[in-house]
Formats: C-alpha cells, sequence, structure tokens
C-alpha cells in the first residue's frame, strides 16, 4: 500500500476545533483529516462528519473540537498490504479513505477509493492503447 499512498497526509489533534479543520480541508482541498496522538491515527474527521455531527445535540458548533466529530474506529491499512486487500477492506468496512500505518504503528500515508478509481483507471486505459495498437486493420 505504501507505493499507492499519499505521504503527506492532512493531520490535527483531538482539541483542534471543527472550523480549523474545515479550513485545512479547503486549503489542503481534501475530504478528511486523521486525527493523531504521537502520530498514531486515533480517529478521522471526515467533510460528512463535519456537516453531520457539528450541528448534532446542544452547543454551538463553531465551538466543537475534533474529538466531538470524530470517527474514533479508524479502519487502518498495512504498508505492506495489496490492493485487492484494501479494497476488500474498504468494502467490508464501508470507508473510503485508509490511513496507512508502518510496523510501530505510525502514520505514513494515507489511500483514498478516489486515489484507487483513478489508479484502476489509468491502468485500464493503458490496457485499451496496447489493444488499439495491436488490432489488426480491416
Amino acid at each position: 500500500m505504501s507505493d499507492l499512498a499519499r505521504h503527506e497526509v492532512v493531520t490535527a489533534n483531538r482539541d483542534t476545533p471543527v472550523s480549523e479543520l474545515s479550513s485545512m480541508m479547503m486549503k489542503e482541498k481534501v475530504g478528511s483529516v486523521v486525527i493523531t496522538s504521537d502520530r498514531k491515527p486515533v480517529g478521522i474527521v471526515t467533510d460528512r462528519d463535519i456537516a453531520t455531527r457539528a450541528f448534532e445535540g446542544k452547543g454551538n458548533p463553531r465551538d466543537k473540537k475534533a474529538e466531538d466529530v470524530m470517527s474514533e474506529s479508524v479502519c487502518i491499512a498495512e504498508e505492506n498490504m495489496g490492493l485487492s486487500e484494501a479494497l476488500e477492506m474498504m468494502e467490508e468496512e464501508g470507508v473510503r479513505r485508509l490511513p496507512i500505518c508502518d510496523s510501530n504503528g505510525k502514520l505514513s500515508g494515507i489511500v483514498t477509493f478516489d486515489d484507487l478509481t483513478e489508479l484502476i483507471s489509468d491502468e485500464e486505459e493503458s490496457m485499451a492503447r496496447i489493444i488499439r495498437s495491436q488490432r489488426p486493420a480491416y
């Protein structure tokens, strides 16, 4: 998975204000922020989490922090995991983002469903070019 992952992961800690998370996502053009403690993933906040959870319950959404809206059960892929395993994990767990961790459990990257879809599409396009170039003329 390490060779497919983005290694510049947008991260924050549990007490980062939701408004700051939203600004980070907009600035970095990403749909999630991995919440870490000692470089280990402890949660993830998606744009959807902000849109739905920040407005749940009482209190001003501007006063909420990452820990108030994050998903704590983070699906994590290992660096040596293959593409098929990652896709299977995403399907089984119903997630679109997989933080990647090294053997010490430290965050080393992230792979998203969109990244994998783009990769597969590029591969299919390459295969189509090969087929077209080898097709007999009629």
